[in-house]
């Protein structure tokens, strides 16, 4: 005779979705979500927002391997280092006579836009996904209501270890429906917070952590029939999309930066 199954653990259900799950394990993870109805559906978001990511960095793995990482062309460079080394000690005395530290801060600047394209990039990628996923989601779209907005808060605030507060676009016709967290490709934290007009129509605010020091300019957002603004600052970098005409969208941006900006 054998003995009750072993409690459902949340490694387990991570595992499910992964598709890692023990061969022992599946049928009765199986027929644990058939009985509850309520992870089933956490794990139904998990699995749709798994696909999302994976849609939107499909593209990875086919680009060029970047010069820095080309493991022959590293060898040469060092090679070349090597059999050169007068050049470049001579070259970093001239540099430190005439130029002093400008060189160093002119480099660094110089690095910094690859640094903020690529933040963009992302932030662009995961807003995307994020808000196709779950803008069409009548009854799953968040996690944690709007009516339960202190814990969605402090819930949010805690998981991306900064202050998040959903910005208010009650003036733009837009009331908060909700939140939800989201996991980066880098495994670590976003947010996404949900919007509804009175014609129900959505409207997703992301905000995902960004280095202090990156800044970037507000950019649009085209895919399909979704438009939007995205931009970083102050450490946080923000989307906005939606399926609204280009200048309703960007009074909202408007709106949310100048927010931003007020809480400093």
């Amino acid at each position: 005779m054998t003995g009750p199954d072993p409690p459902i653990k949340e490694e387990e259900l991570h595992a499910y979705v992964d598709g890692w799950l023990a061969p022992g394990r599946l049928e009765v993870v199986q027929r644990y979500l058939d009985a509850t109805p309520e992870e089933a559906r956490r794990v139904a978001a998990w699995s749709a927002q798994r696909d999302a990511l994976r849609a939107a960095f499909a593209s990875v793995p086919a680009e060029p391997l970047p010069p820095s990482l080309n493991l022959s062309g590293l060898i040469r460079q060092r090679l070349r280092r090597q059999s050169t080394a007068w050049r470049v000690a001579a070259a970093a005395v001239i540099a430190l006579i005439l130029g002093g530290s400008a060189g160093w801060f002119a480099h660094t600047a110089a690095l910094q836009p690859s640094r903020a394209a690529q933040a963009m990039a992302l932030l662009e990628q995961q807003a995307i996904a994020s808000y196709t996923v779950f803008s069409v989601e009548k009854r799953h779209a968040i996690e944690v209501p709007a009516a339960d907005r202190d814990h969605l808060v402090q819930w949010l605030s805690n998981r991306l270890e900064r202050k998040v507060v959903p910005p208010d676009l009650e003036p733009n016709g837009y009331r908060l429906i909700g939140g939800r967290l989201l996991a980066t490709e880098r495994g670590r934290t976003a947010a996404l917070f949900m919007y509804e007009d009175a014609r129900g129509d959505r409207l997703g605010v992301v905000l995902r952590p960004m280095a202090q020091d990156l800044r970037a300019t507000r950019t649009e957002v085209r895919h399909g029939p979704v438009n939007g603004w995205t931009w970083i600052g102050d450490g946080m970098g923000y989307a906005v999309l939606a399926n609204m005409p280009d200048g309703n969208i960007e009074g909202i941006a408007d709106r949310i930066r100048a927010e931003q900006e007020a809480r400093g």
